[in-house]
């Protein structure tokens, strides 16, 4: 089979895991990396051998010759990328959030639909084996319906303040809500219809990040489903896995837990400290990166080379982020609001 040429664009924490699971994959040649830094984009180009180094995203759709796109830039800055990649009549894959805005949402929309080209967003807990795993229980029938959920997805406190240089032009929702409740929507096979949302600031802006600490939502499905979601960045950086993940989710005839921070399978202990590395998300294994971030990358190429649905469509994943707009509002209002599609 020839190989598909894929450039990618921001040569961030994110590009930079792209460009290492693209180059990993037999069936792709990335040929271009695109950065607003260009030393930066140039020190990934070298280290993955990858031919092509630009800093202007136009430049590079229309000289680089790739047959598809992948974006991963900061939360806040997908659409205009994504309209310009469409509108180059290229198929792409960008990063979650899908967009942040309402008129975001409907430009991206828009231009996929009128180009008609093929587009996912990279929301990867739906090729999280538990998940997709519990998934296909609920879906066989044997649990009955489900009745209510919960999910926590919080990162210490680092991630805000050291991992992410535009958290405070951000939000925990955008960077870890749109994964909480694009997986709520996935398990139940709904929507949300109406959300009530608390949040408390503090913590985050005296270490110099003005952005809200935790959010906790209460969310009823148009189904009937009713659920709680908690998304905080201010987990104390002591915690032993970056990440703290758990899933609950009850049915009229079983239920799951499921604990994804660390999986429990994994303990390192040093002297000083320990550690309990994520072994299902993207471990490394005989010098290749494994798990379900880059399984799901692996995904919309498959289903690019043959022709087969992706696991989220665009308007699922745009409909994630209006939720999240209303989950702000909700926030800000401190009332309940019934969420517009």
């Amino acid at each position: 089979m020839k190989k598909m040429k894929a450039a990618v664009i921001g040569a961030g924490i994110f590009g930079s895991f792209h460009v290492r699971a693209l180059s990993e994959m037999p069936t792709v040649e990335v040929t271009a990396i695109c950065d607003l830094n260009r030393d930066r984009a140039e020190k990934l180009a070298a280290e993955y051998h990858v031919p092509q180094v630009y800093q202007s995203h136009m430049e590079m759709l229309h000289q680089s010759g790739c047959d598809f796109v992948t974006i991963a830039t900061p939360d806040h800055l997908h659409a205009q990328v994504a309209v310009d990649v469409a509108n180059a009549g290229l198929p792409f894959l960008v990063e979650k959030p899908f967009a942040t805005t309402r008129e975001d949402i409907e430009r991206m929309r828009e231009a996929i639909a009128k180009n008609r080209v093929r587009a996912m967003c990279d929301l990867h807990n739906r090729s999280s084996q538990p998940y997709a795993m519990a998934k296909a229980i609920i879906d066989s029938g044997q649990m009955g319906n489900v009745c209510h959920m919960y999910v926590r997805l919080n990162d210490n406190k680092s991630v805000a303040t050291d991992m992410l240089s535009w958290s405070s032009a951000s939000s925990v929702l955008w960077f870890l809500g749109s994964h909480s409740l694009d997986l709520l929507c996935y398990l139940c096979g709904s929507r949300p219809k109406t959300v009530y949302a608390l949040s408390r600031k503090g913590v985050l802006k005296s270490l110099g990040v003005d952005t809200v600490d935790v959010y906790q939502t209460s969310l009823e499905f148009e189904n009937g489903v009713i659920a709680q979601m908690e998304n905080g960045w201010i987990v104390p950086n002591g915690n032993t896995a970056i990440i703290d993940m758990k899933c609950n989710i009850t049915c009229e005839k079983g239920a799951f837990n499921m604990n994804t921070s660390n999986s429990d399978m994994l303990q390192v202990l040093t002297e000083t400290h320990t550690e309990t590395p994520n072994c299902i998300a993207r471990p490394v294994i005989n010098g290749r990166v494994e798990g379900f971030a880059p399984g799901n990358i692996a995904s919309f190429v498959r289903c690019l080379q043959d022709g087969t649905p992706f696991n989220i469509t665009v308007d699922e994943a745009a409909e994630v982020c209006l939720a999240i707009l209303g989950i702000l509002e909700s926030a800000e209002k401190r009332q309940p609001v019934d969420i517009r599609y």
